[in-house]
C-alpha cells in the first residue's frame, strides 16, 4: 500500500480582514478615525476553506481545480503551513515546499543571483549549485537574460524561472500553483515530464491550474472545490474535469480516442 504523505482532516481556515464595509485600513483612514474619536475598523472573517478531507499519497499528483475564490491556494498555502488552521488539521511526512507565481524572487538581483539563492534557500550546497546551475538556466529557457536583472524578465520568464529552480531539488511535497500558466507548449512540456520525476522520485505533486489540459496530462487524482468545500475528488480524472466544465457552464473536453 502507498504511504499517505499528505493528511488533511476537517480542515477549516479564516481570514481575518480589517476594515470591512469599504474601509481599507489606511493611514488617511486611520487618522481621520482618531481625529473622530472612532474605534478600529471592524473585522470582516471570510471562512475560504470549510471542512476539507482528504488523503494524498506517495507517488500521487494531485490537480485541484475550482473556480476563482473557490479556496484553491489557500489549500496549497495550508499544506505548506503558511497558513494556521481554524479548525481541524493538515499532516505531512516531509517538508511541502510551494512554488506560485508570486514565489520570492528579487527583482533587483540577476537572474543568476537568484538561481544561486533559491537553491540555497532550498539546502543545497554550493557545490550543490554549483553542479546543478546550468541545468536550471537550460531548463528555464532564459538564455543570455540570466545575467540581466529579474526586472527585465516577462512574466513568462520569470514564471519559468521559478519553475526551474523549485523542480531542480526532489521534494517531499512539491505544490505548484499556476506556475505554469505563462508558459509555452515546449515549456508546457518539459514541465510535465518533470512533474512524472519528481513522483517517479517519491514525491508527491500538488498542482493548480486553469487550465484543465495540464491537469488531465499532469495528474493521477484530481480535487474540485467550490466556496472552501469539496464537490467531488477522485482518482476519476476526465469525468470530475467534464463535471467541473458542465457545472461552470462549459461543454466536456473532447478527447483523443485511445490507441490500441
Amino acid at each position: 500500500m502507498a504511504k499517505p504523505m499528505v493528511v488533511v482532516d476537517d480542515l477549516h481556515v479564516v481570514y481575518r480582514v480589517y476594515g470591512g464595509g469599504g474601509d481599507k485600513g489606511t493611514a488617511a483612514s486611520s487618522l481621520m478615525r482618531l481625529m473622530r474619536k472612532q474605534r478600529r475598523p471592524s473585522i470582516r472573517e471570510v471562512h475560504a476553506i470549510r471542512g476539507v478531507s482528504f488523503v494524498a499519497y506517495r507517488g500521487d499528483a494531485v490537480g485541484v481545480i475550482g473556480r476563482n475564490g473557490s479556496g484553491k491556494s489557500t489549500l496549497l498555502r495550508a499544506i505548506a503551513g503558511l497558513l494556521p488552521a481554524e479548525q481541524g488539521a493538515v499532516y505531512t511526512d516531509g517538508h511541502g515546499a510551494l512554488l506560485g507565481v508570486n514565489a520570492a524572487l528579487l527583482d533587483d538581483l540577476t537572474g543568476e543571483k537568484n538561481v544561486v539563492l533559491g537553491c540555497l534557500a532550498m539546502g543545497m550546497s554550493r557545490q550543490e549549485v554549483r553542479d546543478r546551475y546550468p541545468k536550471i538556466v537550460e531548463f528555464s529557457g532564459v538564455g543570455d537574460f540570466v545575467n540581466l536583472p529579474m526586472r527585465a524578465y516577462s512574466t513568462g520568464m520569470g514564471s519559468r524561472l521559478r519553475f526551474a529552480i523549485a523542480s531542480a531539488k526532489s521534494h517531499d511535497i512539491l505544490l505548484v500553483d499556476e506556475a505554469l500558466a505563462t508558459g509555452d507548449a515546449e515549456f508546457r512540456q518539459k514541465s510535465h515530464r518533470r512533474i512524472d520525476e519528481l513522483r517517479a522520485e517519491a514525491g508527491t505533486v500538488f498542482l493548480v491550474a486553469h487550465n484543465l489540459g495540464e491537469i488531465e496530462e499532469n495528474c493521477n487524482r484530481v480535487i474540485w472545490l467550490e466556496k472552501g468545500k469539496i464537490v467531488q475528488a477522485g482518482d476519476d480524472v476526465p469525468g470530475i474535469v467534464d463535471a467541473y466544465l458542465e457545472a461552470s457552464g462549459g461543454q466536456p473536453r473532447v478527447r483523443e480516442p485511445a490507441k490500441i
